[in-house]
Formats: C-alpha cells, sequence, structure tokens
C-alpha cells in the first residue's frame, strides 16, 4: 500500500514539473517556446530556439548562433561557410569591444543603439535604428551600447568565416583572465612587459578586475556619451561609402494593399560588392501572403522579425531522399522530378532557408502583419521569378508550348495563369474566406 502510494506521488510531481517547464517563459526574440505544438522539428530548413547554441550569456544580455548548416544536411551545403547569429542586448547596457575572424553583415531588427567599429586607425561610431545593415570587416574591433531604457536591442548577424570554413571565433581584447578573458593574457608577462612598457603589477591589475561577462550594464552619463552622434552615424574612411544603410529608406520594388518589399544590394551599399549578398525585407499585411516565386541563383537565410503566419515550398531533394529509403530503383533512374511539401508555422525568432530554385510562398496571419529578413546567398544577377499575378513566367509562354506543358486548351491555362490581377502580394487564403463569411453574413 505504502510502495502503491510513493507510486501515485512520484507520478503526481513529474505531472506537475511537466507543465511548469511547459509554461516556461523564455527570451523576448523567442516567445513561444513550450506553449504549442512544435511545427518544423524534423523540417531542415526551419530553425526554432532550440536549434540555437547559445554562445554568449549574461544577466543582462546574450547572443545565440545556429551550428553549421550541413550539421542539420548535406543539402545545405551550398552555405556551409555561413553562419548566423542572434545578439539580445538589455536596455542601457554595453557590448565589450571585440573582433571576430569573419565578415559579417548585421541588420537591426529592433531597438536602438551606438556602434563603434575601429578599422584602419580610425574610430566609426553611429548610431543605429531598425531596418539599418551594417557591413563589418573580418577583425574588425567592434562595440555598442543599447542606449534604450525600455527596449532590448536585437541584431541579426550573417557571418562568412575567413580563417576556418563555417567556423569563427570572438577574440576579447578589454577583459580579464576570464568572463571574458582577454587574448592578451595569453602572453607572457615578459611579453607583455616590453610590448607595452609597463610594469607587471600594473598589468595583473589592469587583466585582473572583468569579471562581469561580455554584455554588462552601462551607466547614464557612460551611454551620453557614447551616444552624441548624428542619426545614420560618421565615416571617416575617406568618405568612400556610408558606414550603413537603412532598409525602410529605400522605395519598395514592390507594393500593394498586401504587402511591401523592400531590397538592398550593392548599388544600394557599396560595401556589400565583395561579398556576393544582398538583402530584403518583406511586409506581408494581415491575411495576404507573399508569392509563389522562386530566386534564380540566391539561397535566402530569413528570420521572422515580427508577426505569425506559415510557408510552404516545393522541395525536389526531400522527395528523392524519401524515395531512395524506400528502396525504389525506379525512382533512382527515372527522368524528371517530384516534390514534397515543406512547410512550417511561422513566428517571431524563426530562421528558414529557402534554397536557389525552389518555389515558396509565406503566408500573414488574420489578425496581424508578418515581417521577415532576409540574407541573399549568391545574389549577383539574382532574379526572382514570379509563379502566380501579373507577368508571371507562365504566362510569358507561347500557346503552344501551354498546351503540350499542361496537356489542356490553350485557352484554359491561360485563363487561369491570367485572372490574378495583383503582383508578387495577394489575398491569402484566411482573407478570402474571411472575405467570403463577410459577404454571407452581411446577405
Amino acid at each position: 500500500m505504502m510502495k502503491s502510494r510513493l507510486f501515485l506521488f512520484c507520478l503526481l510531481f513529474l505531472a506537475v514539473v511537466t507543465v511548469a517547464l511547459g509554461t516556461k517563459e523564455t527570451s523576448s526574440f523567442f516567445p513561444y517556446r513550450g506553449r504549442e505544438e512544435k511545427y518544423g522539428e524534423n523540417n531542415i530548413y526551419v530553425f526554432e530556439d532550440q536549434h540555437f547554441i547559445t554562445g554568449i550569456k549574461t544577466q543582462h544580455g546574450r547572443v545565440r548562433v545556429l551550428p553549421k548548416f550541413t550539421e542539420r544536411s548535406k543539402l545545405l551545403k551550398g552555405i556551409e561557410n555561413y553562419r548566423f547569429a542572434i545578439l539580445e542586448a538589455n536596455p542601457q547596457t554595453f557590448v565589450v569591444p571585440n573582433h571576430w575572424d569573419a565578415d559579417a553583415v548585421l541588420f537591426v531588427a529592433q531597438g536602438r543603439g551606438t556602434l563603434n567599429l575601429v578599422r584602419r586607425g580610425k574610430r566609426n561610431s553611429f548610431n543605429i535604428r531598425p531596418g539599418d545593415v551594417i557591413r563589418v570587416h573580418a577583425g574588425t574591433t567592434a562595440y555598442l551600447i543599447n542606449r534604450e531604457n525600455n527596449e532590448n536591442l536585437v541584431i541579426a548577424k550573417l557571418l562568412r568565416p575567413v580563417s576556418t570554413p563555417g567556423q569563427f571565433e570572438h577574440f576579447f581584447g578589454p577583459g580579464g583572465r576570464e568572463n571574458p578573458q582577454s587574448f592578451y593574457s595569453a602572453f607572457s608577462s615578459e611579453i607583455l612587459e616590453a610590448a607595452l612598457n609597463t610594469r607587471r603589477d600594473r598589468l595583473q591589475r589592469l587583466f585582473g578586475q572583468q569579471r562581469e561577462g561580455v554584455i554588462i550594464r552601462a551607466s547614464e552619463e557612460q551611454i551620453r556619451q557614447m551616444s552624441q552622434h548624428e542619426e545614420g552615424g560618421i565615416w571617416p574612411f575617406g568618405g568612400e561609402s556610408k558606414g550603413s544603410v537603412n532598409i525602410f529608406k529605400q522605395r519598395p520594388s514592390q507594393s500593394n494593399q498586401y504587402g511591401q518589399f523592400y531590397e538592398v544590394d550593392e548599388s544600394h551599399y557599396r560595401q556589400l560588392e565583395d561579398l556576393d549578398i544582398s538583402l530584403s525585407f518583406g511586409n506581408i499585411t494581415e491575411g495576404g501572403m507573399l508569392g509563389p516565386i522562386y530566386s534564380s541563383k540566391a539561397t535566402k537565410i530569413a528570420v521572422v522579425v515580427d508577426g505569425e503566419g506559415y510557408f510552404e515550398m516545393a522541395c525536389p531533394h526531400l522527395a528523392s531522399e524519401s524515395g531512395r529509403s524506400q528502396g525504389s530503383q525506379e525512382r533512382e533512374t527515372r527522368i524528371g522530378a517530384s516534390y514534397q511539401k515543406v512547410h512550417s508555422r511561422l513566428r517571431r525568432g524563426m530562421v528558414l532557408i529557402i534554397p536557389a530554385g525552389h518555389p515558396f510562398v509565406t503566408v500573414a496571419s488574420t489578425n496581424q502583419n508578418l515581417q521577415i529578413f532576409f540574407f541573399n546567398v549568391n545574389a549577383r544577377n539574382n532574379e526572382i521569378v514570379p509563379l502566380a499575378g501579373r507577368n508571371n513566367v507562365m504566362s510569358q509562354l507561347e500557346r503552344e508550348a501551354l498546351e503540350l506543358g499542361f496537356g489542356l486548351p490553350a485557352r484554359e491555362v491561360e485563363q487561369i495563369f491570367r485572372s490574378q490581377q495583383e503582383e508578387f502580394f495577394f489575398q491569402g487564403p484566411g482573407g478570402r474566406q474571411q472575405r467570403e463569411e463577410s459577404g454571407r453574413a452581411d446577405a
């Protein structure tokens, strides 16, 4: 009897713990983990909170990094030398100066701060705000502050390592013996005494004080002194290029009542010239959708900045893998392709990989806009090909090609592909359903 009661008590305890863990709050940029069914958990193209590695963490912020993409699947080999990270810094905080052995492109997703870059013997200081895109060259010493009083600073980073393919490191000059360790402390005392022309006891004091971490609290006066710059910044490197560009200040390349699409490439921001990367931002209005489209050359690494919705993508690779796992010889030798639908719910903080050539669509929920930022890798001469709407690729084909390709009279095929009068952004399935239900209620 006693054993039976003890067993029931253990079961009850485990149930309580499970419920408690399932409702635990998480970071503001990943607010939904543990609260609802997971989507895309086994989807190689979708990354959620649990897929990130915490590289740096203090009580005032953190840096989270996705593992090498090829650790998820060999199908992502085309971007294996790129890494994706998200920095979150609490209000009124300072990120200690450091450099990376990687070229980087930063996107300010939330908040306002001041970024300082030291390169070629000069310091470039400028204030950053949502929508800013900044190129940081490998080896540049960078540090920043979150100058807001009540909003986190969130920055998405795409890094291209230059030393070890697919692997990058932070190098901290300011610091101590640990947390963070200064790279100066790796040298022998004799070397440091000679190089800095300073007594050993003073050097021991210099490298023995900082123990608060990489992201630390700053005073209001310190923040004020480091924030005295014009919005958009100062660029002292000879004046040949702007230090940053704001994607929201560009004219939308596509826009209608269902959304806006903004783009930045090397023609807008010369510092992207040697990276073969472009940036884009889609704001899909509630109930709307973007696509279906595909990119001719670029692979998209996309992060959901705000809102909720879902996406679908046609993938031939997963369908082929499924066929091989079933041991189908016919599958191996036939000509042509079949496609597997990749689909996932979307919410703030999720990351998507959309390979070149893969048709996809993203749909906003019916109660809020869906905002997605795209890092486009292999962007030079890339084209976005529309699969629906005005000027869709099928409407450019000859009548005979349509008739032979679809096995239907050309007139019927043309009517279908020319019936949508919008372009790029359309009313989504949810919006159409709401409109139909509203119409029936009015009737």
